[in-house]
């Protein structure tokens, strides 16, 4: 029988350094989670809580530069119905208002999420601080309710009744398209040792179109884990909450700091 691989092998065809080079780009190199796409994703559904945490909390997990401009926490419960290059999955975390340069931004400190690929790619790419785990937005009856389970345990659960007032889409698709987000981007050395990467990224939400966005009353709980804790910035106030469906762009950002140089 024809052996390919020996015949590669025999007559030098091999894979290059060069040819390693320009096309490595995500893992694994044969079939990354990682493309060079557009991560585009249509009617994606956001439901934000904001609410008050203790400022002394905030200022320990912050790193710098970033400096934290308020003792706000945005509790965030996320369905990707149509994402392209991932499919349909769900997410959850907390984002921090914070400043850089004198200039105000969002840093995300936690993300738990049901969709492998995703976490693959948005560590790899962007950085983003994601986990497995089992986060879930839906309507329940007169309730828009958004859960956490790590595991069997519920950590979070926040809640707004559906569709009381309508916000101003254009206001939200400003503020998403103008707010920069940050990440600690943190990739380990094989020595086991030290950090391979360790970067402040940064990078923004583009080509928006929000179709729709409303707010109501709500309330969120959120519960102590060892692995998931969300409840190291606890819930002092809530502050109010919303709930739009948009279409994003994720694009490409850059290095706003690099910790190694």
């Amino acid at each position: 029988l024809y052996n390919h691989k020996l015949d590669y092998f025999l007559n030098g065809v091999v894979m290059k350094i060069n040819e390693i080079r320009q096309n490595a780009f995500g893992m694994p190199y044969c079939s990354p989670s990682a493309s060079k796409i557009e991560y585009k994703m249509k009617n994606r559904e956001y439901f934000i809580i904001r609410y008050e945490t203790d400022f002394d909390a905030l200022q320990e997990i912050v790193p710098e530069p970033l400096k934290v401009v308020s003792n706000v926490v945005k509790m965030e419960f996320m369905k990707m119905p149509d994402a392209y290059g991932f499919g349909s999955f769900q997410e959850a975390g907390q984002q921090i208002e914070v400043e850089f340069e004198d200039k105000k931004g969002a840093y995300v400190h936690q993300m738990f999420v049901n969709d492998v690929a995703s976490i693959s790619a948005g560590r790899e790419i962007w950085g983003y601080p994601k986990k497995y785990a089992s986060p879930d937005l839906k309507v329940d009856v007169d309730t828009l309710l958004g859960t956490l389970k790590y595991n069997s345990t519920i950590v979070a659960a926040g809640t707004m009744g559906y569709k009381y007032h309508t916000l101003d889409a254009a206001a939200v698709q400003k503020d998403l398209e103008e707010t920069p987000i940050y990440m600690l981007k943190i990739i380990p050395h094989v020595n086991l040792k030290e950090a391979s990467i360790c970067q402040l990224t940064k990078c923004f939400i583009k080509d928006v179109t929000v179709h729709g966005a409303w707010s109501g009353p709500s309330n969120l709980q959120i519960f102590n884990h060892a692995l998931a804790d969300l409840n190291q910035l606890p819930v002092r106030k809530i502050l109010g909450a919303s709930y739009f469906v948009a279409d994003v762009n994720l694009v490409g950002g850059e290095v706003a700091f690099d910790y190694l140089k």
